[in-house]
C-alpha cells in the first residue's frame, strides 16, 4: 500500500474529515436508544474508512479497495431503518456500485497493462495512458465508474432513492463527503496534462445534461431530503463539466479549482442536511435554524460574498467565455431556484405550532458545520489559486455573482405561483420507468421458462433431436 497526500487531496480530506467528526456527534444523539446503533457504527466506521482511504490512496490496488469500501459499505447505513422503502434503495444502491466497480476494475487492468515497468502508481498509470492503446477504453471506463459514483445522469438514479432513505447524519456524510471519491478519482485518473478534446468534450456535455436535469427533477420533489438529492446531481454535474473542459483543453490547473469547489459543496451540502433534522426538531421556533439555513442554501447559487461565489472564481478559467460559461451561469439560477424550493419544503418539515422536541443535542454539530461552511472557503481560496481573495469583491465580480441569483428568485416566485402544474416525479425517476418495466416482462419471462421446461422434456426433447437429424439429412442429400 503507497499513501501519498498532495494540495486536491488534502483540500478533500480535511474537510471530509470535519463533516464525518461532526456527523459523528449528530449521529451519536440520533441514535440514541436505537437497539441496531452498534451495527450502524460499524457500516459508519468501514465508510469512514473507504472514505478517508481515496484521498491518500497513491497505486491503483490501494485506490480501488478504499474505492470499494466507501462505495459499498454505504449500504448498511442506507437500509439502517428496515422500511421497505430503504431495502428497495439499497438493492438498486448496491447493484449500482457493484457495476461501477466492474467499470473502474476493468479500467485499472488497461491501466496497468501500459504502465512501464509493471509500476501501480497512479502517477505512473496516468502518464502511460496517453500513448496507451487502450487509451479510450480505459477514459470510457473511468468516466462511467466515477460518474457513476457522483451520479451523472442517467447513473444518477441511486442517489435520490439512498439520501432519502438514509437516515439525517448518514445522508449529510453521504452526499458531502463520500460522493466525493469520485471527484478525487477523476482529478487522480484523467490525464489533465493532455489535452484530449473528445473524451473531455463528452464528460462536459454530460456534466452540463446532469446540471439542469437535476435541477429539472429537483423543484418537482416534495420531499427536502429529496430536493437535496437532486441538487447533488446538478452540482456534481457542474464539477464534471469543469474536469471535462480541463481535459479537453489539458490544464493542469484544473485539479485544484475543482477540488476547490468539490471542498465547498462538502460543507454546504453536510450542514443543509444536517438543517434538516434540526428543523424536524425544532418544530414550535423554526425560524432559528430557517434563516441559518437560507444562508448555507443560498450559497450554493453563488451569492455574492460567500463562499459559493469563490467557487465559481475557482472553475471559472475552465468554463472560458463561450457557450459553456453562459450555460455555467444560468446552472447558477437554476440552483438558486431549486435551493429556495427546498427552503420552502423545508418550512413544511417544521410547522410552526407543533410541539417542541430537544435540539441541544444536534444544533451544536449542526451549528459547527454552517459555521465552517462560512469561514473555511475564505481561508482555502488562495490554496485554489484563482487569484486573489480580493478579486471576489470587484463590482463586476459581485455584479456577475448576484444577477443569476436575483434570475433564480424571480424563477422561484414562479414556481410557488404555478408549481402545483408541474408532474410529480417519483424519488429516482427513471428507475421507476425501469421497474415498470421489469414487472411488465414477468409474465414473458414465466412463459418462457415454462415453454423451456417443456421442451427439455425427454420425450419432446428427443422428438426434436429426430426431425432436426432427418432435416439434416434431407438438406446433405439435396446439396450432393
Amino acid at each position: 500500500m503507497t499513501l501519498a497526500l498532495d494540495v486536491p487531496g488534502a483540500m478533500l480530506l480535511g474537510v471530509a474529515a470535519l463533516l464525518w467528526i461532526v456527523g459523528g456527534a449528530y449521529a451519536s444523539a440520533h441514535l440514541r436508544g436505537d437497539p441496531n446503533a452498534a451495527r450502524f457504527a460499524e457500516w459508519w466506521l468501514l465508510t469512514l474508512t473507504g472514505n478517508m482511504g481515496v484521498f491518500i490512496a497513491a497505486d491503483l490496488v490501494s485506490f480501488y479497495l478504499a474505492f470499494s469500501m466507501v462505495s459499498l459499505a454505504v449500504y448498511g447505513l442506507i437500509v439502517h431503518d428496515g422500511t421497505p422503502g430503504s431495502r428497495r434503495a439499497g438493492v438498486i444502491y448496491v447493484a449500482l456500485a457493484a457495476l461501477g466497480e466492474a467499470f473502474l476494475l476493468m479500467a485499472f487492468v488497461f491501466m496497468a497493462a501500459a504502465a512501464p515497468d509493471s509500476s501501480l502508481l497512479i502517477r505512473d498509470a496516468v502518464a502511460a495512458l496517453p500513448g496507451s492503446p487502450w487509451r479510450d477504453a480505459a477514459l470510457t471506463l473511468l468516466i462511467l465508474g466515477f460518474g457513476l459514483k457522483i451520479g451523472l445522469v442517467p447513473l444518477h438514479v441511486w442517489m435520490p432513492l439512498a439520501y432519502t432513505a438514509a437516515p439525517i447524519p448518514a445522508a449529510a456524510v453521504l452526499s458531502g463527503a463520500a460522493v466525493k471519491a469520485g471527484v478525487i478519482g477523476f482529478i487522480r485518473f484523467l490525464p489533465l496534462g493532455v489535452a484530449m478534446p473528445e473524451c473531455g468534450e463528452a464528460l462536459a456535455a454530460a456534466g452540463l445534461f446532469s446540471a439542469f436535469y437535476g435541477v429539472l427533477v429537483g423543484i418537482t420533489q416534495q420531499n427536502p431530503k429529496t430536493v437535496l438529492a437532486y441538487s447533488s446531481v446538478s452540482q456534481m454535474g457542474l464539477l464534471a463539466a469543469a474536469l471535462g473542459m480541463g481535459l479537453a483543453a489539458g490544464d493542469t490547473g484544473t485539479a485544484l479549482g475543482t477540488s476547490f469547489a468539490a471542498a465547498y459543496h462538502v460543507l454546504v451540502k453536510g450542514g443543509l442536511f444536517l438543517a434538516i433534522g434540526v428543523a424536524a426538531t425544532a418544530r414550535a421556533r423554526p425560524w432559528p435554524v430557517l434563516i441559518p439555513a437560507a444562508v448555507l442554501a443560498l450559497r450554493l447559487g453563488g451569492l455574492p460574498l460567500t463562499g459559493g461565489a469563490l467557487a465559481k472564481l475557482a472553475v471559472k478559467a475552465q468554463f472560458g467565455e463561450g457557450v459553456v460559461s453562459w450555460l455555467t451561469t444560468l446552472s447558477a439560477a437554476g440552483s438558486t431556484l431549486l435551493m429556495l424550493h427546498f427552503l420552502r419544503r423545508l418550512i413544511q418539515v417544521a410547522p410552526p405550532g407543533a410541539p417542541a422536541m430537544p435540539t441541544a443535542r444536534y444544533t451544536g454539530a449542526w451549528l459547527v458545520m454552517a459555521f465552517a461552511a462560512v469561514t473555511v472557503p475564505w481561508w482555502l481560496y488562495p490554496t485554489a489559486e484563482s487569484g486573489p481573495r480580493l478579486a471576489a469583491l470587484a463590482p463586476a465580480t459581485l455584479w456577475a455573482a448576484l444577477w443569476p441569483v436575483l434570475i433564480g428568485g424571480l424563477l422561484a416566485a414562479g414556481l410557488w405561483r404555478w408549481g402545483h402544474r408541474l408532474p410529480r416525479v417519483p424519488e429516482g425517476d427513471v428507475v421507476v420507468l425501469g421497474e415498470g418495466a421489469v414487472r411488465a416482462s414477468v409474465p414473458w419471462a414465466e412463459a418462457i421458462e415454462r415453454g423451456d421446461a417443456y421442451l427439455r422434456q425427454w420425450p419432446v426433447a428427443g422428438l426434436s433431436l429426430l426431425m432436426l437429424a432427418i432435416i439434416l439429412g434431407i438438406a446433405m442429400l439435396g446439396w450432393g
